[in-house]
């Protein structure tokens, strides 16, 4: 069996031989330096996505990283018997990560279904066939189609999630407003979707790419992002509903969004200076 804190000494020890800091690891994985803590202490695993990557850079392999330490090559079969260990315990725990996300999507869906069913049959009961009902039930399924990728891939099915939501916002919003007969809520809701889609889409280009090495910098781009967004959907707002660009509240939201972005900035120096080792 696997032992974690043993492959998180094993971990730093390799590390500290090839003259590497955290942050150093870290930056070469495109991760970042808590996630190499966390190895190092114990509390997780490398992902098996960049666990050869981290293996090439140790300059050991898989088995002596799942073996916390070089086995012996004397014995082919003990490190036949070792591998075949390891890797069945890695297999294992995926396969339970698996599971897991699957019995979770599962009682998700069930949850969902029920609602579904519930708002159908009041409905029935109550006027005597489908009215109200269709509204609710379309915005129940339209929240499972969005966001089921997400529950059951786990990390992976973020971007199938937006994907989804990019797909099938619009589409959406064009049921929903033929259902309560108010046009204004696809012809405003589909200006607010596209720019909301745009900017959901610039939020996981800069997770995906600074996100593993800068956590909190990714969030501080986010948030000064924000700001020209939020004008650009009060621009369109304005000119679609003659309500002004901006009023006390906008510039509250501002001045939020620059305090969380200064903030970010500020936990980032400090989490790059204070986890180098």
């Amino acid at each position: 069996m696997m032992n974690q804190t043993e492959i998180g000494r094993f971990i730093a020890k390799c590390r500290k031989e090839k003259k590497m800091t955290q942050a150093q690891l870290a930056e070469k994985l495109n991760i970042t330096d808590r996630a190499v803590s966390k190895w190092e202490t114990g509390k997780s695993m490398p992902d098996s996505s960049i666990m050869l990557e981290l293996c090439e850079i140790l300059g050991i392999t898989v088995n002596e990283l799942l073996s916390a330490g070089e086995i012996d090559m004397e014995s082919m079969e003990s490190y036949e018997k070792k591998a075949e260990e390891n890797l069945i315990a890695l297999k294992r725990k995926e396969e339970n990560s698996m599971t897991k996300n699957f019995m979770i999507s599962i009682l998700f869906s069930v949850t969902l279904l029920t609602g579904i069913m519930v708002c159908l049959i009041c409905n029935i009961a109550i006027s005597g066939n489908l009215t109200w009902s269709l509204i609710p039930v379309s915005s129940i399924v339209f929240a499972w189609v969005i966001t089921f990728p997400g529950i059951i891939l786990g990390k992976k099915g973020g971007i199938v999630s937006l994907i989804s939501f990019s797909v099938f916002v619009i589409p959406y919003l064009f049921l929903l407003s033929r259902l309560i007969k108010v046009k204004e809520i696809f012809s405003i809701g589909a200006a607010m979707a596209v720019v909301s889609i745009v900017f959901l889409w610039m939020i996981a280009a800069v997770f995906n790419r600074i996100g593993r090495t800068g956590k909190w910098l990714a969030f501080g781009i986010v948030f000064l992002s924000a700001i020209p967004f939020m004008f650009i959907i009060n621009g369109i707002l304005s000119k679609m509903t003659a309500e002004p660009v901006l009023d006390l509240w906008d510039m509250l939201a501002v001045f939020i969004l620059l305090i969380l972005a200064f903030v970010s900035f500020i936990f980032h120096y400090a989490e790059k200076k204070g986890l180098r080792k």
